[in-house]
């Protein structure tokens, strides 16, 4: 006679966690917080759940993703859109928290997502680095284009907002280029990285923190991890457009620009840029090609550590 499985769902809120269980019997609110996260594991323990799946909710689930991860437990962060569109499709269009949390642990029970690795504490923080410089230089950009068009009064302002914003860019990719070096299994894999031309700090260091997958799956896998693989729209007869989305966008926007470039400077990739303009594809559908076959690159030279070699068939 087997044990029937236990599933668990947690709706994360920047005040509280609520959580279900698949089959029912389990429903609890604890506020979101050390104190309640630390009381929480113990009774998710006793469940001793085959899954616990968690909606991905802005980085208010990382402390309670970390928390059940250093208990050993086997927990999935899920998309929220993943989410709804199977709530709809259940025919369960209502939606508050406990209900959320019912539709997480049933999801976990019929779906059964797959139990992937979670980042480890210092790729958590490598990521939260990484977060904020994108955020500095986001408002760097937003400042020089204001200063243009500022009145006289304000602009001595907004150029020493300017200026302090610079500086934290420094500081922030000083603080990145620490955190690599003393990680010799990153420092390598940026060593491999950089060694392609015009792959530089920007798009590795993105790699080493949103993409940890790189060089254990496959190239199909990671092309549509990323969110650059093309996806059919055929139905009977018709057969519709290939179309890219979803995927991991910081990843995504790092190899674009480092795109643009290596469809000028590297061999490789100008080459297959031209093959396809001559053929007559339009020039995003080339430069969305050429991530893929840069991303394909970068995931083979990471999966057997071999640096960038300059092939011979290709004229520089």
């Amino acid at each position: 006679m087997t044990t029937a499985r236990t599933y668990v769902g947690i709706d994360v809120a920047k005040a509280k966690l609520d959580v279900a269980s698949d089959p029912p019997g389990v429903t609890t609110t604890t506020p979101n917080t050390d104190a309640g996260i630390h009381s929480l594991v113990p009774q998710v323990q006793a469940l001793a759940p085959a899954r616990i799946v968690v909606e991905a909710t802005g980085g208010y689930e990382l402390p309670v993703v970390r928390a059940l991860v250093e208990a050993g437990l086997p927990v999935i962060v899920v998309n929220p859109r993943q989410i709804r569109d199977f709530a709809n499709a259940l025919g369960r269009l209502a939606k508050t928290d406990t209900l959320d949390a019912h539709v997480l642990a049933l999801f976990a029970a019929r779906v059964q997502p797959l139990v992937r690795p979670q980042p480890a504490a210092a790729t958590t923080a490598l990521k939260a680095v990484l977060a904020r410089r994108r955020q500095v230089v986001e408002m760097l950009t937003a400042e020089r284009h204001r200063l243009g068009k500022a009145p006289a009064d304000v602009r001595p302002g907004i150029q020493a907002h300017i200026t302090w914003l610079t500086q934290q860019v420094t500081i922030l990719d000083d603080d990145l280029t620490t955190r690599i070096r003393q990680s010799p299994v990153w420092q390598e894999q940026v060593d491999v990285l950089q060694s392609v031309p015009r792959v530089g700090p920007s798009l590795s260091r993105t790699l080493m923190a949103e993409l940890a997958e790189l060089g254990t799956l496959t190239r199909r896998q990671i092309a549509a991890l990323v969110g650059v693989a093309p996806l059919n729209r055929d139905s009977g007869t018709v057969r519709g457009p290939r179309t890219c989305w979803g995927g991991r966008a910081p990843v995504r926007t790092a190899l674009y620009m480092a795109t643009l470039v290596a469809t000028r400077c590297n061999p490789v990739i100008r080459h297959t840029y031209q093959t396809l303009c001559a053929r007559g594809k339009k020039c995003k559908v080339a430069w969305v090609a050429c991530m893929r076959k840069l991303l394909t690159i970068l995931n083979a030279m990471l999966k057997h550590r071999t640096s960038w070699q300059e092939p011979r068939h290709v004229t520089p």
